[in-house]
């Protein structure tokens, strides 16, 4: 489990402290270590995101190769994760949402410009551009 500071969304105040550019949010990468316990997988273990909300991102098409999962921590919060600094800048192709809210794909690292919505339990495949940031609920 990866712990790392984000970067709030324009529209949230920021807060104050050493966190000012953010709070934790919890990303794993589900093909080097997993994001969520085994105890947390969903009852479709046969499907590529058997993780309950999350969003998942492959690097092939059609929801194949490797896979990279995020949401936002703790439960009930939103954050901006830029993709590069995990490795993702450019990579991913395909998405699911098994969240119960959108999730937002952004071409800039920053959550900026105009996004691609994954609506909650949305496939996505090919994705419009190969995000650097997603804001995730």
């Amino acid at each position: 489990m990866h712990w790392l500071a984000f970067r709030r969304h324009s529209r949230r105040p920021h807060l104050p402290g050493p966190w000012s550019l953010g709070a934790l949010v919890a990303v794993g990468l589900v093909s080097g270590s997993l994001l969520l316990s085994p105890g947390e997988a969903s009852a479709e273990e046969t499907s590529p995101c058997p993780f309950s909300n999350v969003l998942c991102l492959f690097d092939g098409p059609d929801f194949t190769g490797a896979v990279w999962n995020v949401r936002a921590w703790p439960p009930g919060t939103s954050t901006c994760v830029g993709l590069p600094e995990h490795g993702w800048e450019d990579r991913a192709v395909s998405a699911i949402n098994t969240g119960t809210q959108a999730a937002y794909l952004f071409p800039n690292e920053d959550c900026t410009g105009y996004p691609q919505t994954i609506g909650p339990g949305e496939s996505v495949s090919p994705l419009y551009f190969a995000p650097k940031s997603v804001f995730v609920y």
